[in-house]
């Protein structure tokens, strides 16, 4: 079995970047061989049992291994516990991955789930960051009570646009975590869509993680006409996917009740033209006070805890109904 991912972090300061030579959505992209930390990115693991023999692409050694065939081995992390064990009796259960417990792995605990990609053959993926932003309330307030200047994270300001940093942070040459938090979120769709796409990887092996300054709807739109090599019936099953999720979204007490951030959606198809759609990460994803909602909707103020995640679904159902109406 080969095991590959592509997407999202708990702690996305911490991620690095890969690339393939390939050009995805516009942009140059690195070799494929490069990708180092690409599991460090999603919860979902692909594993093309049928052809390869076992690899594992990994940034951080142990967060991932390979279970039972159509299982997956995920680092333990208690907020995905509790939300895979909360959405076993969902309305949302058919959305996300199976969820089978926790197993013990040389020492270390692990959630079992449902290897989404056990049922394709050579799948492409694509991950959707959704959501106005990918931190909670607290981390922001955390990183308030507790300021510390960061030249890590001038660094990475400075590698994406050099004219971001202020004089002030110019001469000190690093940056406080809440200024560069949202600083980041501003660079993509996130907060213009409420999505963002995290990466892509292709059928044919070339990747791109490259999408940190997508922003505008035509950018994406040709981003995502390239990850269906423009095949308007996988598109128009996406579409009908997105539409049912939303519907099934709205009824769900679970999606009501939590605060939904860095979640993705993960699109798979292949040459078959199966085409899913399933939410994945729920690391990040926390329950409210008792008796307290969120509409998904509502623009996020610091406080009213709205996460956009349905603002940013109905954005993306207008854009690709929008493509296929051209």
């Amino acid at each position: 079995m080969r095991l590959e991912a592509l997407g999202q972090v708990p702690d996305p300061e911490g991620q690095g970047a890969a690339r393939s030579e390939a050009q995805a959505g516009g942009e140059q992209i690195r070799p494929w061989r490069r990708l180092k930390n690409m599991v460090h990115w999603s919860p979902c693991v692909v594993s093309f049992r049928k052809r390869y023999p076992w690899v594992q692409l990994a940034g951080h050694a142990g967060n991932f291994k390979a279970g039972d065939f159509g299982r997956i081995l995920k680092k333990h992390c208690s907020n995905e516990q509790q939300c895979l064990e909360r959405l076993v009796s969902d309305t949302l259960q058919p959305y996300v991955p199976a969820y089978y417990g926790l197993v013990e792995h040389e020492g270390e605990t692990y959630i079992q789930m449902e290897d989404l990609l056990s049922g394709f053959d050579a799948p492409s993926i694509m991950d959707c960051k959704m959501g106005v932003r990918t931190y909670l309330e607290e981390e922001l307030e955390k990183a308030r009570e507790q300021p510390c200047l960061r030249r890590d994270m001038y660094d990475k300001m400075m590698a994406v646009d050099p004219a971001a940093p202020s004089p002030e942070e110019h001469t000190q040459q690093a940056v406080l975590k809440p200024r560069y938090m949202q600083w980041r979120e501003t660079l993509s769709s996130t907060t213009t869509l409420g999505f963002r796409i995290e990466g892509i990887k292709k059928a044919n092996g070339a990747c791109s993680t490259s999408f940190k300054k997508t922003r505008q709807p035509e950018q994406v739109r040709q981003a995502i006409w390239d990850f269906v090599d423009r095949d308007r019936h996988i598109l128009t099953n996406y579409l009908g996917q997105l539409k049912d999720m939303r519907f099934v979204l709205e009824q769900s007490d679970f999606f009501k009740a939590h605060e939904v951030v860095g979640s993705s959606l993960l699109f798979v198809h292949d040459h078959s033209k199966l085409a899913r759609v399933w939410m994945i990460d729920f690391g990040k994803t926390v329950p409210l006070p008792a008796q307290r909602t969120l509409t998904h909707r509502l623009p996020w103020v610091e406080g009213n805890r709205e996460d956009g995640y349905l603002w940013g679904l109905d954005n993306l159902i207008a854009l690709l109904g929008k493509m296929l109406s051209e």
